[in-house]
């Protein structure tokens, strides 16, 4: 059903698909019928960053950027659900066209520029729904704000959203925001994460909630930076380290029509290069912080490799929109069924 679907929404515009998409899901989960259509998926609780998981498979931010549907993914099976990136005012993000589809390639190239419709709009989002589920929140910093100034922006995203979001990931590695990933290097990194983890440990003292904060990297980076970046944010006392982002490189599309266009890629040409990221993330902090791989899962054999490199989550994007919801359910059943072998007795 999928696969038709699929072949009549991708003779549409890219962005114009993505928008009817998600109003159609929200649609259907106000209407009960997604549970309908869909099959369970095996319950197999993960614990990781000091919450339980419903299973290890979750839906990786910028799918669902203003949590108009978060919902209704959790319905599909997911075991959780990340949203964003959200910043502290609505804004257009860049020019359109700004999301092209790679079918060759089964990849995606965006440049959408944290479009969203600020805090307030998915603070209220959020507050509509009874969600069960894990639901992350992904935060980012306004165009206008300076990289010098980005802190402001990301504690007032953290403070907003702390009493619904069940964790936070610092988004610093968005290559469609000017300046941002210079925020992954150095005092830079310590100077943004320091004053979260201050401010989500107010928190919990105030509330005896944990909110954990996650930071998402890029996968545009040697082993030493890897490494560094590792160090600064260990030493910092965050909860978990996305791996990874979208991609600059395009050595795996040269030659298609859209390899020129600015932006991050995604899909399964990102696929190696973040689980080499993750790999080097497990060998180096050996087990100090959980990892959460997320880059090119179009299989349920994808989402074990990035379990075998170390990861303790997983989560899609790309691969939701080639592979649609029998893609949640095959990577659920997989790492499932690798984590209970690896299971210690």
């Amino acid at each position: 059903m999928y696969n038709l679907a699929r072949s009549v929404l991708f003779k549409m515009d890219a962005e114009v698909t993505h928008e009817l998409s998600l109003e159609l899901l929200a649609a259907g989960q106000r209407l009960g019928v997604n549970r309908l259509l869909l099959d369970s998926v095996p319950d197999a609780p993960v614990e990781v960053m000091g919450l339980t998981f419903p299973n290890a498979v979750g839906l990786a931010a910028g799918l669902d950027k203003n949590a108009d549907a978060f919902e209704a993914f959790g319905q599909m099976g997911f075991g959780f659900v990340e949203v964003g990136t959200v910043t502290p005012k609505g804004q257009a993000g860049n020019e359109k066209p700004r999301l092209f589809r790679l079918p060759e390639h089964e990849a995606i190239i965006n440049r959408m520029g944290f479009n969203n419709k600020g805090l307030d709009h998915m603070i209220s989002r959020i507050k509509q729904h009874d969600y069960k589920g894990i639901l992350g929140v992904n935060i980012g910093k306004n165009l206008t704000t300076s990289v010098e100034d980005a802190v402001n922006d990301y504690l007032a995203c953290l403070n907003g959203v702390m009493p619904y979001a069940d964790y936070i990931t610092a988004n610093i590695s968005s290559p469609n925001t000017p300046g941002l990933r210079s925020l992954q290097f150095g005092d830079s990194l310590a100077e943004l994460i320091g004053p979260l983890v201050v401010a989500k440990q107010r928190y919990f003292d105030n509330t005896g909630k944990h909110v954990p904060l996650a930071v998402k990297i890029a996968p545009d980076m040697t082993s030493d930076e890897i490494k560094m970046v590792a160090d600064t944010l260990h030493s910092q006392k965050v909860d978990a380290i996305i791996a990874t982002n979208t991609t600059l490189s395009r050595d795996a599309v040269a030659g298609h029509r859209y390899a020129d266009e600015a932006g991050g890629l995604s899909g399964a040409p990102v696929k190696d290069a973040s689980t080499l990221v993750v790999r080097t993330l497990s060998e180096h902090l050996q087990g100090e912080l959980p990892i959460i791989g997320v880059g090119g899962i179009l299989t349920g054999n994808d989402a074990i490799e990035k379990l075998q490199a170390g990861a303790s989550l997983v989560q899609i994007y790309s691969g939701f929109i080639y592979k649609g919801p029998e893609l949640v359910r095959a990577a659920v059943t997989s790492t499932t069924g690798y984590l209970n072998e690896v299971k210690p007795a």
